[in-house]
């Protein structure tokens, strides 16, 4: 005896987000030095002067600057050290 009982079609998401980088951005904000924040970008990253002024000057005039891509938990280590350093950061999806 054939079964009459639909089965429902499954729909799959296939695209895997699990590794999709994350973006550290700082923000600016009016009460941290601009030599400071370029202090820090530094001392966090450890870029040279030329790309921590470069990062702290989109910052300063453009309201942010992205200065990291990586992973989730290191992008969160990144972000919860600068906050420790007063800057204001947070992170998103590099995609989004």
């Amino acid at each position: 005896m054939p079964s009459t009982t639909a089965t429902p079609e499954l729909e799959t998401d296939t695209e895997v987000t699990f590794d999709e980088p994350w973006n550290v951005l700082i923000h600016n904000d009016p009460v941290n030095l601009m030599s400071y924040v370029a202090h820090v970008i530094r001392k966090i990253f450890g870029y040279n002067a030329k790309q921590a002024e470069k990062l702290m000057l989109e910052v300063h005039q453009e309201g942010k600057s992205m200065v990291w891509s990586g992973s989730r938990e290191r992008a969160e280590l990144y972000v919860k050290e600068l906050h420790g350093h007063q800057l204001l950061a947070t992170m998103e999806k590099a995609g989004g």
